[in-house]
């Protein structure tokens, strides 16, 4: 298999926010003038790709996922002519460039949507999907993913468009011929710059159910689930194989597919090693094990993920798609909370042994590694970030529709919620050091910044030879040196150990034992290792043997 083995296969990449990471011009939004700054930071710590969120002209009602234009920059990134000079650049460096692809919806300022909306009869009037009345209201009870219902009432044609999302980010129409074969040469478009390969936005809602017909109303909810509606739609593989033909063939390029509701036999199909639909594709199941007893709640619900039930679901991702299909591989991005602050323990006395250890645990799986920027420096979730200073919609929709119009929950309560899960965690500008503003802008920030910048920061991190990033370019280093990260066998050690994750990768003449501790405690565990065995990595600077302390991490190399 080592023969076999495709670059993305041994490759890391690292997800740039484009707002929140480097600003250039000192309009307090980061820019692609700013990650070409930056090229130099990534390519020292390792990653081989850079994915950089929604880049397109918006209106940005959604942070950039509501495209008024596939082919235009948003300016307030830049022009067409600055993100050539980054491409070219990046490449120079080695370092390839991964486009967000968002082809479920658009903006409703996309110019196929207003001659949509324009009338009944227009040529665009297909490119989305648009339904009379039922009785005088929706045509179902499909819910919006930012709460309240999906569907918005057009005074002028009489009729309702579909928005999954918020109403400015209308569904296109994929069962018409034209709309993919548009999207087609968009794509087209943008492989013929040059660049490297699309992660492709809720991709797994692109075929929506034949009838649409009405979803399942979940315990104290007031519409119906839209994800177990729509998800993995009947003809979604269709899709992505007239993509593959039209499109992805053309070039060696890595692919992504962001599959909300996916299971293991549909990500099979999706990410199968024949080649014939994606590369891989980001499961959520992991992010979704807090067990919360209030279904309307169950994005908010704050509580620690078990281990067992973590080890559990990891596992059979490991298990089931080896061999046919390969795994994406991610803590935290810019629709989760920060890892170490819900994996691992941000308190000041632990933040750093304990990010290193939840990467320990991920970067030794089999699949591709994700670092979202910051997360190799251990920042952690903004919680001096006050209701007034959230920008992210859906934490917006979800104070309005979970607090003052359902009652659900209280203001504060709603708030810490927020702090555990809100997307804004993650969108807070990058900490490049304690000047400043972190060194992010000489302006106004778009987003408040996390008040702790001045003690996390890249500045800090590259002076500590002992530093979360160089923990992490260490990481980066093995999977790079070392095949059996990337083919070797996957082995889940005490199943029921709820304060321990120890696993094996074994290949064909030796094998990797990788041991992670938890919790805050000091434990004791007898794994077995021979004497001759070789420790790789740890987040400790000696080994106690059977000793474990507080999130201790470590990795063997030993002979089968």
């Amino acid at each position: 298999m080592t023969n076999n083995i495709k670059w993305w296969q041994k490759a890391v990449v690292y997800q740039v926010y484009p707002r929140s990471f480097q600003d250039a011009n000192g309009d307090g939004i980061g820019d692609l003038k700013g990650i070409e700054q930056r090229l130099d930071y990534i390519q020292k710590l390792g990653a081989d790709v850079i994915w950089l969120n929604p880049i397109y002209a918006s209106p940005d009602k959604d942070n950039g996922y509501d495209i008024s234009d596939y082919e235009d920059i948003n300016q307030k990134f830049g022009t067409m002519a600055d993100f050539d000079d980054l491409l070219e650049k990046a490449h120079d460096k080695g370092l390839k460039i991964l486009m967000d692809l968002v082809v479920n919806h658009t903006s409703d300022q996309h110019q196929w949507f207003i001659e949509s909306r324009s009338s009944k009869d227009n040529d665009k009037r297909d490119f989305y999907i648009w339904r009379d009345p039922v009785d005088g209201h929706e045509p179902n009870n499909w819910g919006s993913f930012f709460s309240g219902p999906a569907w918005k009432f057009d005074e002028a044609t009489g009729q309702y468009y579909l928005h999954l999302f918020v109403e400015g980010q209308p569904d296109l129409n994929w069962a018409n011929p034209e709309v993919r074969q548009a999207v087609f040469d968009m794509m087209n478009f943008w492989v013929d710059k040059g660049i490297d390969g699309f992660r492709m936005d809720v991709i797994s809602l692109i075929s929506k159910p034949d009838g649409l017909p009405d979803g399942e109303v979940p315990n104290n909810g007031e519409y119906g689930n839209s994800d177990k509606a729509v998800a993995n739609g009947p003809h979604v593989h269709d899709y992505l194989q007239e993509m593959r033909q039209k499109v992805l063939n053309r070039a060696d390029m890595m692919t992504v597919g962001e599959a909300s509701g996916v299971d293991i036999t549909n990500a099979v199909r999706y990410a199968n090693t024949d080649g014939s639909e994606l590369n891989m594709v980001f499961q959520f199941e992991h992010m979704g094990l807090d067990n919360n007893p209030n279904p309307a709640l169950s994005k908010w619900y704050d509580k620690k993920v078990s281990l067992v039930d973590l080890k559990e679901n990891l596992s059979k991702w490991q298990n089931e798609l080896a061999g046919k299909a390969w795994n994406s591989l991610y803590w935290d991005n810019h629709d989760q909370p920060r890892a170490v602050s819900r994996y691992g323990d941000d308190r000041p006395e632990y933040r750093v042994v304990s990010a290193k250890m939840v990467a320990t645990l991920l970067h030794f799986l089999q699949g591709t590694p994700y670092v979202y920027q910051g997360e190799e420096i251990g920042m952690t979730n903004a919680y001096n970030l006050k209701r007034e200073d959230f920008d992210d919609v859906e934490i917006k929709q979800a104070f309005k529709y979970l607090v003052e119009k359902t009652k659900l929950v209280d203001e504060n309560t709603m708030l810490n919620y927020v702090h555990a899960k809100g997307r804004d965690n993650a969108r807070t500008p990058m900490q490049w050091d304690d000047s400043e503003n972190a060194g992010f802008t000489t302006g106004t920030p778009w987003l408040k910044l996390n008040s702790n910048y001045d003690s996390i920061n890249v500045q800090e991190a590259l002076a500590d030879k002992n530093s979360i990033f160089y923990y992490y370019q260490k990481l980066i280093r093995l999977r790079h040196d070392m095949p059996i990260i990337t083919t070797g066998i996957y082995e889940l050690l005490d199943a029921q150990d709820a304060e321990v994750y120890a696993y094996r990768r074994v290949g064909e003449k030796d094998q990797l034992l990788v041991i992670n501790n938890f919790t805050d405690q000091k434990l004791t565990r007898e794994y077995h290792v021979p004497s001759d065995a070789k420790l790789i990595i740890s987040n400790y600077s000696d080994d106690q043997g059977e000793t474990l302390r507080p999130y201790e991490a470590k990795v063997y190399l030993f002979k089968k």
